[in-house]
């Protein structure tokens, strides 16, 4: 009997972890630019050519003592998608390349000849750095007390997510910086999963991508930034 009473505790507290639902929500974009399309410095008609040299990092604070860069793999799904919506937002590009850094350019001579080729034939160079971070000691503790009391407690999990732009000119002078951030927080907890399909984390992921990228093109778009 109390073999079977064991089991069926075992059992039923193993449902519970495994039938423990989620749900996300995100700050605002933190810099958003407060006043669109607002009078600046605007484009000429000029049209120009630019190179965004990207960089896609993460690091787990607490476990890594620098940011390390992500993998082909490791970038966000359809961030190709992303950034042609985004790019929109630019009015005078004539032609445009990208180039994406990876931490194994280091042995690839080759690429960072190419990279460099396609700067020295850019009237523009926009230098983009994601950045995503984490607690993992704060994500540790909260999944040790997520295990203790069965989900039945809500637990937060937070990401970070950062961009920080640098437009040059063909000579290498930086010419405008921008930066913007937003997190998301999952909750993990038993009754959340009747409200996880409205608050998945990877479309809101998508989402805070989507809206950094739109919101700094914005940006430089009214402050000419790529004007000649």
């Amino acid at each position: 009997m109390k073999e079977r009473s064991a089991g069926t505790w075992a059992l039923t507290a193993l449902l519970l972890v495994l039938g423990s639902g989620c749900a996300t929500s995100r700050s605002d974009i933190e810099g958003r630019l407060d006043a669109p399309g607002s009078p600046g410095a605007r484009p000429t008609e000029t049209k120009v050519r630019v190179l965004f040299v990207l960089k896609h990092a993460r690091q787990a604070e607490g476990l890594d003592q620098i940011p390390k860069l992500d993998g082909e793999g490791e970038i966000i799904r359809d961030f190709d998608d992303l950034f042609l919506d985004a790019i929109t937002e630019l009015s005078n590009i004539e032609s445009y390349a990208t180039f994406t850094e990876f931490a194994s350019d280091v042995s690839k001579p080759e690429r960072r000849e190419r990279r460099d080729e396609l700067i020295a034939a850019s009237d523009f160079v926009v230098r983009i750095d994601f950045m995503r971070r984490h607690s993992s000691i704060r994500h540790f503790l909260g999944y040790i007390a997520s295990s203790i009391s069965l989900t039945l407690v809500p637990v937060p999990y937070s990401r970070f997510f950062s961009i920080g732009v640098e437009v040059q000119g063909a000579d290498g002078e930086r010419i405008e910086t921008y930066a913007r951030s937003a997190s998301l927080t999952t909750w993990v907890q038993m009754f959340l999963i009747f409200l996880q399909p409205f608050h998945q984390e990877p479309i809101k992921k998508e989402r805070i991508y989507l809206e950094l990228l739109h919101d700094v093109f914005s940006e430089m778009e009214s402050d000419g930034a790529l004007a000649r």
